[in-house]
């Protein structure tokens, strides 16, 4: 049996406080970075199910939603979504609970919310599970709710005053704290698949025009090193490296000074520079957090446009700069398209491992500075000389 692991975003984009309102003239949250965050007040199950999108970035279905808060003024810390097991599985559900309640222990957070969204039949295994593994660790459950339908239920609560037997309707798009997030520019997507459609791969013509371009930086590449092989001093690939860490720097650049690359030859250098494992760990070393939003751009437009071998090394550095970035979902729908790719692509795997774990986004430090990484590579003779991989052809009509 596979362990559960979480998906969505581990990672709030939002500061949501649990405790109650302050007394006036308490002072408010300090300076700092995190003030760019818009920063809600959650006092009641509405609240929690309207701020639960933007700190996933989709409206969740058939999910499990858990939300750990900490500190004396309960704030929200992180947030991570399993499938709910169908059919209902005993066992699958306490491995989601245990799995949960360890990363919420690992990461110090005192209280728990878990939201499921599906019928009861679906959640209600899973809620179970996750309130006797809180008990077990002797944290604070604050609330457990099953949505479906616009209408929510408290498995906490038994009094049918405020908790009738058929629901309490909710309306998310009149809530004002959904409103805040969306105005804060934090908007939700309606659903998984829809955010995983930003990145989707190019079609049609566009494809082709790709492939055609990935064949010409492909042949270009492959001449660097025919000719260092005909000339025959040290390794052979040094040429095509040097110049696909040239083309990574550029690019860096480029969309750091808000530039973007425009053309489908300039795509395919980059991606075939970046098939190399010493032009990969440069440009992963250049991931400094204060150009992020930059990065993010720059490994997105990539992705949409590589396909095969050139799609794992984008997808990995796309997946680091999101979870730099404190967007677990977007760097795991990276990661899904780097590992469709290739399975055994090592720095994917790292990163899905760490994202499972829970690991926040301040543990994404930078391995090695470009100067060492180059420094590490040039200690070694590299790989023997291989001819550079070409693409398959898509399968399909045309068009």
């Amino acid at each position: 049996m596979e362990t559960p692991q979480p998906s969505g975003n581990p990672f709030p984009r939002t500061h949501a406080d649990l405790s109650p309102p302050p007394a006036w003239g308490d002072p408010g949250p300090p300076p700092g970075p995190d003030r760019a965050k818009p920063r809600v007040r959650v006092s009641s199950p509405a609240d929690v199910l309207a701020v639960v999108p933007h700190l996933l970035g989709f409206h969740p279905a058939l999910s499990f939603v858990v939300i750990g808060a900490a500190g004396p003024r309960r704030q929200v810390e992180l947030g991570f979504r399993y499938d709910l097991p169908d059919p209902p599985d005993a066992a699958v559900a306490a491995e989601i609970a245990d799995h949960a309640v360890g990363v919420l222990t690992e990461r110090r957070m005192s209280t728990v919310i878990g939201v499921g969204y599906g019928p009861g039949r679906l959640v209600t295994p899973v809620a179970d599970a996750l309130a006797a593994a809180v008990r077990r660790r002797r944290l604070r459950l604050r609330e457990l709710l099953r949505v479906e339908n616009g209408r929510y239920w408290s498995y906490l609560c038994g009094n049918v005053n405020c908790c009738p037997a058929d629901g309490t309707p909710f309306d998310y798009l009149s809530h004002p704290v959904a409103a805040a997030m969306t105005v804060a520019g934090l908007a939700a997507y309606p659903d998984r698949e829809t955010l995983a459609g930003t990145l989707a791969p190019l079609t049609g013509a566009a494809a082709r025009a790709m492939d055609q371009a990935i064949e010409r930086a492909s042949a270009r590449a492959q001449a660097l090193v025919d000719q260092a092989q005909r000339d025959g001093a040290g390794n052979p690939l040094r040429p095509a490296i040097d110049a696909g860490r040239r083309t990574v720097r550029e690019a860096i650049g480029r969309y750091r000074s808000g530039g973007r690359i425009t053309d489908e030859d300039g795509f395919a250098a980059l991606a075939v520079g970046l098939v190399h494992l010493p032009v990969r760990d440069d440009a992963w070393a250049r991931m400094v957090p204060e150009h992020r939003e930059a990065h993010l751009r720059l490994w997105a437009d990539v992705v949409r446009r590589a396909s095969g071998p050139w799609l794992p090394a984008p997808a990995s550095l796309l997946a680091f700069t999101a979870w730099q970035s404190g967007d677990g979902t977007l760097a795991n729908v990276a990661l899904d398209r780097a590992l469709a790719a290739d399975p055994d692509y090592s720095m994917a795997r790292l990163l899905r491992d760490i994202l499972a774990a829970g690991v926040p986004p301040s543990m994404a430090r930078l391995p090695m500075t470009p100067e060492e990484v180059e420094e590490s590579y040039a200690r070694t003779d590299g790989p023997p000389a291989r001819r550079t991989a070409r693409p398959r052809r898509r399968r399909g009509p045309a068009g």
